[in-house]
This record gives C-alpha cells, structure tokens and sequence, in this order.
C-alpha cells in the first residue's frame, strides 16, 4: 500500500510541475555574463523590460530576426533575437516569449545575457552587439550515435554539404542569412543540415563564423551521426533525420529564374467585329479543368473511404531494416557481459534480464536481453527498436544498438550509473538523496521527456507503462524514460485511443482481484 501511495505522489507532483517543465523544454544553453549587474530598480531594468516587450510583441516582422535598442549610455540595452529560419511567424513570437521571460529569471541582475531554444536564440547587452560577429559564448552537442562505417566518406559529404549551405546562407540578404539541405551519405543514409547568421552580417562575416564553427566538429562531433554549433552570431546542426521544415524551406528559397518568354507577336490586333479566340479558350478550357479536378476528388474519395484488404506481410524482423545500422553479432555482446555473468546482472523485468557490459571501445552499455519464452518478446522487440532509435532528446534513454540472431533478442542502451528512480524513492538510506532540489530537477525532466513524446518528436507516442522503476538516473541524477516495449503510436490530432488487449503482463492476462 505505501508503494502505491508514493507511486501516486509521484506521479501527482509531476502533474503539478509539468507547467514548469514546459517553459525550459527546448533550452540549449544559456549564459548569465559578468560584465556588470544591475539592481531591480534601475533604469537599466526598465529600459530591458522595454526593450524585451518591444521584440516579443512586434507582429509586424515576419522574417525572425529582430534588434531593438533603448535609453542612453550607460542604461542603453541592445537586444537581438533571432528564430531558425524555417519556422512561422507563430512558433517564433511564441519562442521568444518563453526565452525573454526565461532568461530573466536564470540571469536576473547581470547586463548581459544569451539563451537558444531549439527555435529561437536571445541575447542582450549593456553594450552594442549589432552586427558584431561574436563566437562566445559558444555550445556544442553531439548525437550519441557514431557513424556505423565509412566515417572519411560521411566526413566528406558533411563537409561538402556545409560548404554549400555556408555560401548560401551568406549570401542571403539583410531579413535572413539561412541555408537548410539534405545529401546522400555512406549506406544510403539521408544527411541533414542547416546553417544560419545573423542578418545584420556581411557576407564575409557570415561566412568566417560560419566557417569557425565549422572546425569545431572535430572536437564535439567527431565520429557522431550528429552534432550543433552554437555561437551568438551564427549556429549550424547536422544529423541523419530530418529535423527542420522542409516545406518551409523550399517556400523561402529563392524563386526559380523565369524562363525566356517567347517574342511578342508582330500580328496587328482583331478588327472590331471580328472575334478574340480568348472566349473560345476559357470555354474549352473549363470544361477540362473541371473534369480533372472531379477526377482528383474521385480518386482521394475512394482512397479515404477503401479498406485496406491487404495484410501486412512484413515479419519483425523485416521492420527493421532501417535500424540495420545498429545492429551488433551476438558474440560482441556475450563478450561484453562476461557470458551474461550474474555478476553483470543488474536487473529483471516481466519480459527479460538487464546486465551490465563494457564494449571492446571502453564504452558501457546496459543490455536487454529478452526472454525466451515470451508471448510478447516480438513486439515489445520490434517496438522498442523501431521507436526508440527515432527518438532524440536528453531526456530519453538512447538506444545504441541491438541484437538478432537465432532465439537471441537484445536492446544495448546506454549506462544508467545511477539506476531507476525506484531504487531511491524506496530505499530508506538512499531517499536521503533526494532532496528537494533534485526532486524538482528529477521530475521537471521526466516532464520534458513525456512533453517531447506527446507533442514534438516525429511520431506522437504515448508510453503506457511510466513509473518510478522506468526512470532511470545518469551520473548526474538527470532523468531518462526507458523501456518503450508498451508504446502505442497516436496519430497527430488524436486525444485518446482504445486498447483491446492487457499490457504489461506476461500472458496477456490480469487476475480477477484486479
């Protein structure tokens, strides 16, 4: 009974904190400057209370880039606020208004500051930072994935997509200096990326922080299938999925040349009397285009209404094909887990054992290794594998690779130091350690977590089976959502869903009692 009570408790605060949670779920990084404070009743407060309301609530600009200045020197504040070049008006008035109010409560006395979303990146100063290139305060992220094979030929193909995009995003006029491109690398795999500047940048500018940032990869993205570069001046990201707005990127491309129009002709014009052919156009025309157009609406009408009356053919096992990147021989796991030695056990759930390994690299990993004899083994298998290599966020547990052969079916993940949350919540002695701090550090990330599951990440998924035992700990006390075996996927505008079978139990079955 106290189990459950304190489940409820926890799952009650996470409720009550998710509102929190919400307004730093895309925080990158942020900077508190001490080159100078100022006291809460200064004119230089009210000249940035002035100067932050004037760029969150301009409606006016629609091309994401703004810089406001106000009062005199020494109270002047110079704002600048620039959103990734392929989101809407909305999504960018919205991003800064989260980041102005943010920033000021995570640097609230110093004159200068800087915070990026995923979205949106805000900085201010005491001091004029328009059209300065500036590489500090600098960030940098990597994806926990390496390059399975070929790095020098990814390298290259990276390198030369970057190159494109730099000159093009240089090129760009005073409202946008923004790039965003795809190209073929090493096993077909589709390479992203985009590069951005601020506008108030001349070309050079914009090309030599571009290109500075670019020499960064060795030491934060080297081997990685992705990576960012942050820098106030200007940012750049790579990854193997799309992650940007493809269609809004095409629409802000710039337009094709227009094709040679054909001399215009030296006939003189109709007599009056005598008919235009424009009449007997439009009329032959509209027929046509009518029909066309009812044949269009036809055909998406069948398509809507049909049921598909094919099964699905594809097995597991041919599902996941485009995760054959990941996949490690069953030897290399054995090996990593001394020949899954009890004493690498670190635990055991309703569908398999969970040891600890170490790869022949010096990495250690955490390894899944499925029962047997499970009802459920296939698809709690394919789901994880299908779901969790898609998902990215900090939040997460990232799944490093898996395992297929024979009987033999294992998830390698990353290494939880810290193990599941349950193991504090329950413990008398380890309870201690959770303060309230770390409480509301521990529960503002699950919140993250389930935020990017529901609404941001590229399928809708709901997790079905959260609790404190699926939580797990890194070396930092950070929260991670594991164990993604129950998930169910929900299409983007769909509020609830129907189950017609019980999770979560071995046989598919549930005791009377409950």
């Amino acid at each position: 009974m106290a189990m459950v009570s304190s489940g409820l408790v926890f799952l009650f605060s996470i409720c009550i904190l998710i509102s929190q949670a919400f307004a730093q779920k895309d925080v990158l990084y942020h900077n508190c400057s001490d080159n100078g404070n100022y006291t809460s009743n200064s004119t230089y407060k009210a000249n940035l209370n002035r100067v932050l309301y004037s760029l969150s609530s301009n409606t006016e600009i629609d091309y994401g880039f703004y810089n406001f200045s106000y009062g005199k020197s020494p109270d002047q504040v110079y704002s600048l606020g620039l959103c990734r070049g392929d989101v809407n008006p909305d999504i960018c008035h919205s991003c800064l208004n989260e980041v102005k109010n943010l920033l000021t409560l995570l640097c609230p006395n110093q004159k200068e500051a800087i915070i990026w979303y995923d979205y949106c990146m805000l900085r201010y100063s005491f001091r004029n930072i328009f059209g300065i290139e500036e590489d500090s305060p600098a960030f940098s992220e990597a994806n926990n994935n390496n390059v399975s094979a070929n790095y020098d030929q990814f390298r290259q193909d990276l390198s030369t997509l970057l190159d494109s995009q730099i000159r093009q995003a240089a090129a760009g006029g005073s409202l946008r200096k923004f790039a965003a491109g795809n190209t073929t690398a090493p096993n077909l795999e589709t390479l992203y990326s985009l590069a951005q500047c601020t506008p108030d940048l001349s070309v050079q500018v914009c090309s030599d922080c571009l290109n500075g940032a670019k020499k960064l990869i060795p030491e934060c993205c080297d081997w990685r299938q992705g990576g960012r570069v942050l820098r106030p001046s200007c940012n750049f990201r790579f990854e193997v999925f799309s992650f940007y707005n493809a269609t809004a990127v095409q629409s802000s491309s710039p337009p094709p040349v227009p094709s040679v129009s054909p001399p215009a002709s030296n006939n003189t014009p109709a007599a009056k009397g005598k008919g235009s052919n424009k009449p007997r156009t439009v009329i032959t025309v509209v027929p046509i285009i009518s029909f066309v157009v009812l044949i269009i609406i036809s055909f998406c009408i069948y398509l809507r209404v049909r049921k598909p009356r094919e099964k699905p053919q594809r097995k597991s096992v041919d599902e996941i094909r485009s995760v054959e990147s990941l996949q490690l021989g069953f030897g290399t796991i054995k090996v990593a887990t001394d020949d899954f030695s009890d004493a690498n056990k670190l635990g055991q759930g309703g569908f398999g054992v969970v040891y600890k390994g170490k790869l022949s690299d010096g990495q250690v990993i955490a390894v899944k290794r499925l029962s047997n004899n499970s009802r459920q083994g296939d698809l709690e298998f394919k789901n994880e594998v299908l779901l969790v290599a898609k998902l990215q966020h900090r939040n997460l547990v990232r799944l490093l690779g898996f395992c297929l052969e024979g009987i033999e079916r294992l998830l390698i993940y990353e290494f939880m130091h810290n193990g599941s949350l349950d193991n504090f919540i329950f413990d008398p002695i380890k309870c201690v350690q959770l303060d309230w701090t770390r409480r509301y550090n521990i529960i503002g990330g699950i919140a993250r977590g389930l935020l990017y599951l529901h609404e941001d990440s590229l399928l809708r998924i709901i997790h079905r089976d959260l609790k404190a035992s699926n939580i797990l700990l890194d070396s930092e006390m950070n929260p991670k959502i594991s164990d993604f075996g129950m998930a169910r996927l929900f299409e983007l505008n769909q509020s609830e869903g129907n189950t017609n079978r019980i999770m979560g139990t071995q046989h598919g079955k549930i005791g009377n009692k409950v």
